[in-house]
């Protein structure tokens, strides 16, 4: 990295947000200024490990040379023409996208909450011109624990009642039931059921990795009741849990994916709804739209995250490393924690609550370098970049360790 350029200390720039940024976030108290691969820099010039990635936007470390150069390219011909004109890039990233995950047709949008709104729209329009559900009447079936963002309409199926709480009235035609119980699930869809809309892995709520037969058990379930599996891999996908998507573990194959996050390479916001043809074959010119979704910057930073996925490096890598990383938390159970989840190079680590906080937690850990991110209570959550090496994985393991024990 460059050496950063000299202006305000972090404190001093801590301060000058309090004034004039919504408090929407309670971010560590690090100022970034510089960052490639695994590693940022302060405005002091510390550096610090980066075990969050940016909630697996940055899958591919900070400033993956390929991302660059496919962006430093593309602004040099053209950033945007909206999708009132084709653009030459466009097809290109669908296709081969389509071709990533198995399905075939593709829908771009920008942030991942617009992929689940776009979700929700498109199972509703299938429901109601394919499946033959009465005008408004057609529900989905989500899972209590859910993250699938923050919208109005998302934190209406929420169960976190700190993103609920103050936001209503709620969008109706949602229906909670508990994660990982297909007799629950069962019981819930009827014939208004457009849709089961799921996290393979619950990251928000601390990592949750349901049990073996689960997702191949929603599977079946869908397609014996005529509905739509909708798999959120905005988080879990893209190589984060050693394979392309999280479903892989199981082997099935979703109606509708959403994806996002590390789609735009840590450079723009990149989503996608990538479904089947005769799911968002129900679209017709008018009924959905983004100014920005598609446009040719996106398109070719997308294109080239489904370059580097193409050739499997990213998913072994994550799978290698990941026994590293479940071998290193492993050996911590006992020792300052009470237990952790882990698939790939993702894990949600408990930690005793008598030792801290999350928050606490990571506080200590951001003083030896390292950063990460609580969730509920005491549990933090680790997801490096997939560049990340084995030396600097146990680098953070034994900083873990040695903020414990202290």
């Amino acid at each position: 990295m460059t050496a950063p350029v000299r202006t305000r200390s972090s404190a001093d720039l801590i301060r000058a947000e309090e004034p004039v940024l919504a408090h929407n976030y309670h971010p560590l108290p690090v100022v970034v200024a510089r960052a490639e691969g695994s590693w940022v820099e302060d405005v002091e010039g510390r550096r610090y490990l980066d075990l969050l990635a940016g909630y697996s936007a940055l899958n591919f470390g900070h400033r993956h040379p390929a991302l660059i150069e496919a962006a430093h390219a593309q602004l040099d011909r053209l950033t945007l023409t909206s999708r009132a004109f084709h653009n030459d890039r466009l097809a290109e990233f669908a296709a081969r996208l389509a071709a990533l995950t198995g399905l075939d047709m593709v829908l771009p949008m920008n942030t991942g909450a617009e992929a689940v709104e776009s979700g929700i729209k498109v199972a509703r329009k299938w429901a109601y011109d394919v499946k033959g559900v009465p005008a408004d009447r057609a529900t989905i079936v989500v899972a209590a624990e859910n993250f699938h963002g923050r919208t109005t309409t998302i934190v209406s199926f929420s169960t976190d009642e700190t993103a609920r709480q103050g936001f209503g009235p709620f969008t109706p035609g949602f229906r909670i039931v508990p994660y990982n119980d297909l007799a629950a699930l069962e019981a819930a869809v009827d014939e208004t059921t457009a849709a089961v809309l799921i996290e393979p892995i619950q990251g928000e709520a601390g990592v949750i990795i349901p049990d073996t037969g689960y997702l191949a058990g929603v599977r079946e379930l869908t397609r014996r009741e005529g509905c739509l599996f909708i798999a959120d891999e905005i988080q879990s996908g893209l190589g984060r849990t050693g394979r392309t998507l999280a479903v892989e573990h199981e082997s099935v194959v979703p109606d509708v994916l959403l994806l996002g996050k590390a789609l735009g390479g840590g450079i723009v916001p990149v989503s996608a709804v990538v479904a089947r043809r005769d799911v968002l074959g129900v679209l017709r010119p008018g009924e959905h739209g983004s100014t920005f979704g598609g446009n040719p910057l996106s398109a070719a930073v997308g294109t080239a995250v489904v370059e580097l996925l193409e050739t499997g490096q990213f998913q072994q890598r994550a799978a290698e490393l990941g026994a590293v990383l479940r071998g290193g938390l492993s050996a911590l159970v006992g020792r300052g924690v009470v237990g952790f989840r882990s698939r790939g190079l993702w894990a949600g680590v408990d930690v005793d609550p008598a030792l801290g906080s999350g928050r606490e937690v990571s506080e200590r850990l951001m003083r030896e370098g390292i950063l990460v991110k609580d969730t509920h209570g005491s549990t933090i959550r680790l997801a490096p970049p997939l560049t990340i090496t084995a030396g600097e994985l146990t680098q953070a393991l034994t900083a873990l360790e040695e903020v414990l024990r202290a």
